[in-house]
């Protein structure tokens, strides 16, 4: 027998834009859309058409797509028809070929909230499913709240969901919008709305994340028959989230039993791009991606304690639910004063490092690692910097370039308009194949603010690298930690520094030093050397 198809439905665009701080441009709402487009998701919500300039830029300038683009609106108001509606002409006229309309099923909401009777409210589902299906569409209802509205006068809120399938309506999605269901309930719920009568294959569930279970709830639902799986990529969505589609899509791709019982638009080869494009959205939101992430995050598949690492070394199931190369992530060891040779061997084998086991050289890296960490270095969170003091310690660190000294000025004054404002100067001296350069740079960005001595540095340090200068053009920093490691008189500084790379690479550094400015620029001469050392290897 063949397998069940199950819809993926996304509504980052939509639901994910009202997360608090996210506000999309047409631009970045067009470059989801096109990633999205290549995972293989079915349904792409792109926002709400006439609601805002933006929403409507973005279906004036999409293109062709494989996914069903999807406007999205309200039923008609009552007291006008669906014909005269201009809010539902606008979702109209985006042009798309389906429409999701939001519409009540909860009788609370309809008379506290929209303040019509319940009668007004199923005919404006029936009439504005029936005028979007008459003008062509693929219609589906978001039946709003409910599984709060079912829990308390489940008659209406199946009247709703029949209303809207009578008029054509290919799915009615059954909606948790405020996010306080558990799993058992909509599993409940839902097995009984089938029994009444409204097919599973025309079912979607839209679950809200305030309890931390819109996964489990989205599971739930499938389970007990849904077909269609709405969410959102990150989970982002209004409040705490919506369900996240980089969590779903693996778990239905390779997880039994819906591995073997689904098959969804998304391929194992479509699978591998996951967690690049995760981090392509944290990076257009110009946010840190959030390291305990299930299957992406950056520490899903990390192994501290040496006991791990060694059964890690000898089969990677002993302690991974999947190969994390199947969603594009990887296996890390880090190094910290816990490690044994174990953990050492492999995170060295996983940079391309080959030390036969029992190598002196193995001891006294772990013992440059524990010293370094007492002093207040961290090389669990900065496996780049580890990288280069292991390779430095097996001679085989290339001097790319050597810093003879630098210097940073701040300065606090007041501008023309008689406002403080701060400007930071850096000067570095490198010194590359012989040649010595001195290069300047200032903090002050292109709108005239002050960026920072560090931003200083940064721009100094990456202005001219001679022969290596082409390598690091792509290489730019994504975050800037720090931590005072000791307190009292004899504080000493720890700063970690996230770069990333042109080719999707992102990598830590540490630095460590009584002066703030020291440890950072230390951590920016480790992410530079690092960057050098994957572009040219061990020569330089």
């Amino acid at each position: 027998m063949g397998k069940e198809r199950l819809y993926l439905y996304d509504t980052t665009l939509r639901d994910g834009q009202q997360t608090q701080g996210v506000q999309f441009s047409v631009a970045e709402k067009l470059r989801i859309a096109a990633a999205l487009d290549a995972l293989g998701v079915d349904y792409i919500e792109g926002g709400w058409p006439g609601a805002n300039p933006t929403d409507s830029g973005f279906f004036d300038a999409v293109g062709a797509t494989r996914a069903r683009m999807t406007a999205f609106g309200m039923t008609k108001r009552a007291g006008r028809s669906a014909e005269n509606d201009d809010v539902l002409a606008a979702v109209l006229d985006a042009g798309t070929g389906v429409v999701c309309l939001v519409g009540k099923a909860h009788e609370f909401h309809v008379t506290t909230a929209l303040g019509i009777t319940l009668d007004e409210n199923v005919e404006n589902i029936r009439a504005s499913v029936a005028h979007c299906v008459a003008s062509g569409r693929e219609a589906l209802l978001d039946a709003e709240h409910f599984f709060d509205g079912y829990r308390a006068h489940p008659a209406y809120a199946l009247e709703c969901l029949h209303a809207a399938l009578g008029a054509g309506a290919r799915w009615v999605v059954l909606c948790d919008t405020n996010g306080g269901s558990l799993p058992s309930d909509i599993g409940r719920s839902v097995s009984e709305v089938i029994a009444a009568g409204v097919p599973g294959d025309r079912l979607g569930i839209h679950t809200h994340n305030d309890t931390e279970m819109a996964v489990a709830c989205t599971l739930a639902a499938v389970d007990a028959g849904v077909r269609q799986v709405q969410g959102t990529l990150n989970g982002l969505g209004e409040r705490c989230g919506n369900a996240n589609l980089v969590s779903l899509i693996p778990t239905l791709l390779l997880k039994a039993p819906y591995a073997e019982r689904f098959e969804i638009g998304v391929s194992l080869d479509g699978l591998a791009g996951l967690t690049r494009l995760s981090r392509m959205l944290d990076d257009i939101l110009n946010r840190v991606p959030m390291k305990q992430m299930p299957y992406v995050g950056g520490s899903a598949f990390t192994h501290k304690a040496g006991l791990h690492a060694s059964a890690i070394l000898k089969d990677p199931t002993t302690y991974e639910h999947i190969d994390p190369g199947l969603v594009g992530n990887r296996r890390f060891v880090p190094m910290s004063n816990q490690a044994g040779q174990s953990n050492l061997r492999r995170r060295l084998a996983e940079a391309g490092i080959e030390v036969a086991p029992g190598d002196p050289a193995l001891g006294r890296i772990l013992d440059v690692v524990k010293a370094r960490e007492s002093e207040g270095y961290s090389y669990d969170t900065a496996e780049a910097s580890f990288e280069l003091l292991a390779r430095a310690e097996l001679g085989r660190l290339p001097e790319f370039f050597e810093v003879k000294r630098y210097r940073v000025t701040v300065e606090r004054r007041k501008n023309k308009r008689n406002k403080v404002v701060s400007l930071s100067e850096a000067v570095v001296v490198v010194k590359v194949d012989g040649v010595k350069t001195l290069s300047v740079s200032e903090s002050m960005d292109e709108s005239g603010s002050d960026r920072g001595p560090v931003n200083a540095l940064s721009k100094a340090l990456s202005k001219d690298l001679g022969r290596y200068q082409a390598m690091i053009e792509d290489l730019r920093l994504v975050d800037f930690k720090v931590r005072i490691t000791q307190g009292g008189t004899e504080a000493v500084t720890r700063v970690i520094i996230d770069s990333e790379d042109g080719q999707g690479r992102r990598w830590s550094t540490v630095g460590v030093s009584a002066n703030i400015v020291d440890a950072s620029f230390e951590a920016l001469l480790d992410a530079v050397r690092w960057k050098l050392v994957r572009d040219c290897g061990d020569g330089a």
